[in-house]
């Protein structure tokens, strides 16, 4: 089968994109403005990327059409028009990967606002330590495997299961297709304001997501988000594993400890111990996570321990790009404020308990571009020494958002003037954080450039 994917750029759809191909179907795809570490994955794999969404790909003449959620109807688009005019088979990613790959498989799912990429990339490596040889397809590039998909060998197939919509035809949550039958509901705040009005909009969502596990199913929920106990009230037909509160519960998987360092407990019982290089207690609740949806598929949580010791986080999760004269430049895939907050909170606690940090952020999302959460930039910031804030791109005044920080935050009209001001105030010992979603425009290469020819 011939396969062209709009949008193979897209972490979804680049792994798609890697799974069709090692099924041994022939994969093409466009995109526009590719960045790594996907652009990169896809030239590794030899696959043809064609830069735009022009009319002329049809003459490709492929069995079917892919369809990534980042096209849309209009001009923008002409190719997916002259599809739709032509009258030319289409399908959207999670459609095709559920018929294709996940079908006869135990999919192991997890959702959340945050740590679907580092919680399903641990989960991959806890069943791959564990000899079981997993299949996986996760939002990112995890260290352990140096691909972000594949196909694997044993029954199960670990997937992040994002919330976000399938297609322009198709305005279902991509997790509603998947059918696991282990799923993890890690957390749950509002996002994706662009499609989803408020929080219950997503609650209603990941209600259907519970529907979808069988009553052999295990959920795997998040103790302390009330998000997810008012999804659960509504029904709940499946076995039921939670953790992550902080007393003590009879069946409930808790921490107890430092994040870098915890006992796992059921109620009162310890029954592993963690120690690792992954800092922030979002990372813990997230290794409570994966160790319980593994405990479903026979992995005790000691084995799952002993994988989590030798895990390698996620590229762009906290991944250390360099250093300068003693001036550290950090990556992060974080963007919600909630998730900018518990990062800058996460490199405090464990690496610069007494450094500076300079938080440089790209409101990049289309939750961010909307402003819809910028009166909660603050708060995220707080524990940052200076915050720099990228305006490109942005309807609202990222200026007026932060002054409440005061002289703590500065603004800078496109990524350049953000790299100027951020050398002029960096200091050695510094450790420079650079958080967005997407490329951010090279800067932390930029940054070590520019601090390079300053030293």
């Amino acid at each position: 089968m011939h396969l062209h994917i709009l949008g193979i750029c897209g972490t979804f759809m680049g792994g798609l994109a890697a799974l069709a191909r090692e099924a041994g179907h022939k994969v093409t795809g466009c995109d526009a403005n590719g960045y790594p570490p996907m652009s990169t994955q896809l030239e590794a794999l030899g696959i043809a990327l064609i830069e735009g969404f022009g009319a002329e790909q049809l003459a490709l003449k492929p069995d079917v059409f892919v369809i990534g959620n980042v096209v849309t109807r209009g001009e923008r688009f002409p190719l997916m028009e002259a599809i739709l005019d032509a009258g030319l088979p289409y399908v959207s990613g999670p459609q095709w990967l559920a018929e294709h790959v996940l079908q006869g498989r135990h999919v192991l799912a997890v959702a959340g606002t945050h740590g679907k990429t580092t919680t399903t990339s641990m989960l991959a490596w806890i069943l791959e330590h564990a000899g079981q040889k997993p299949g996986f397809l996760v939002g990112g590039v995890p260290q352990n495997f140096g691909v972000s998909a594949r196909l694997g060998e044993g029954k199960a197939f670990v997937i992040e299961a994002d919330e976000y919509d399938t297609a322009f035809f198709d305005k279902r949550s991509k997790f509603v297709h998947y059918r696991p039958r282990t799923a993890v509901l890690n957390n749950l705040e509002h996002d994706h304001a662009d499609i989803f009005p408020d929080l219950a909009a997503i609650e209603t969502q990941f209600h259907h997501l519970v529907r979808t596990v069988p009553a052999s199913g295990l959920l795997v929920v998040n103790a302390r988000e009330e998000a997810l106990q008012r999804v659960i009230a509504r029904g709940c037909w499946s076995g039921l594993q939670r953790f992550g509160a902080k007393k003590e519960e009879a069946g409930m998987l808790r921490a107890r400890g430092e994040p870098q360092a915890f006992d796992v407990l059921r109620g009162s019982l310890k029954v592993a111990r963690v120690e690792w290089g992954l800092i922030g207690e979002h990372n813990q609740l997230n290794a409570l996570a994966a160790i319980a949806a593994a405990e479903h598929v026979g992995v005790s949580p000691e084995q799952s321990a002993a994988a989590l010791a030798e895990f390698q986080n996620v590229r762009r999760r906290m991944e250390l790009r360099g250093e300068v004269g003693g001036i550290k430049v950090y990556d992060d895939f974080a963007h919600h404020p909630t998730a900018i907050r518990t990062t800058i909170n996460g490199l405090r606690r464990r690496i610069a308990p007494a450094e500076r940090i300079l938080a440089i952020f790209e409101p990049r999302s289309n939750t961010m571009k909307l402003g819809t959460m910028k009166a909660q930039l603050p708060w995220a910031l707080e524990e940052a020494d200076l915050a720099f804030c990228n305006q490109q791109g942005l309807s609202w005044d990222a200026k007026e958002a932060l002054a409440p920080m005061g002289a703590q935050a500065v603004v800078g009209a496109d990524v350049d003037a953000l790299v100027a001001a951020v050398v002029k105030a960096a200091k050695p010992g510094d450790h420079l954080l650079c958080m967005s979603n997407g490329g951010f425009g090279g800067i932390h290469d930029k940054l070590l450039q520019s601090l390079a020819a300053r030293a």
